[in-house]
């Protein structure tokens, strides 16, 4: 069963932290990178940070030092830890697998919210 549930979001002030989490199927998660993506109000749907298999990272620009990106292989489970939010961060954020391995038919799980407001 293909399976992807985020969970962690809220309502936060600037410079707050909120961790998020990820639990995959493992079809989806055994052996691929995974990633994580947002998709803010009348915006597309952008990648935030990778991770891959062997636990290599990378961020976008954006959040490069203020975001951290780890997984838990026995668990099928990936985490985001998100400190000194802005505006900028809110949006629904999902998980799937890296970009370069995604398909355009990839299933999408429900996403969590994450709104940075005072």
């Amino acid at each position: 069963q293909v399976q992807l549930v985020e969970s962690g979001g809220g309502l936060v002030q600037p410079g707050g932290s909120l961790n998020l989490s990820c639990v995959a199927s493992r079809s989806i998660f055994s052996g691929h990178g995974m990633a994580w993506y947002r998709q803010a109000p009348g915006k597309g749907r952008e990648w935030v940070a990778t991770i891959t298999n062997l636990d290599h990272t990378t961020y976008r620009d954006s959040v490069e030092g203020r975001f951290t990106v780890s997984r838990d292989n026995a668990k099928l489970t990936m985490h985001l830890e998100m400190n000194n939010l802005n505006s900028e961060d809110s949006a629904v954020y999902f998980c799937n697998r890296s970009p370069s391995t995604l398909s355009a038919l990839a299933y999408w799980g429900q996403g969590t919210q994450v709104t940075i407001s005072s």
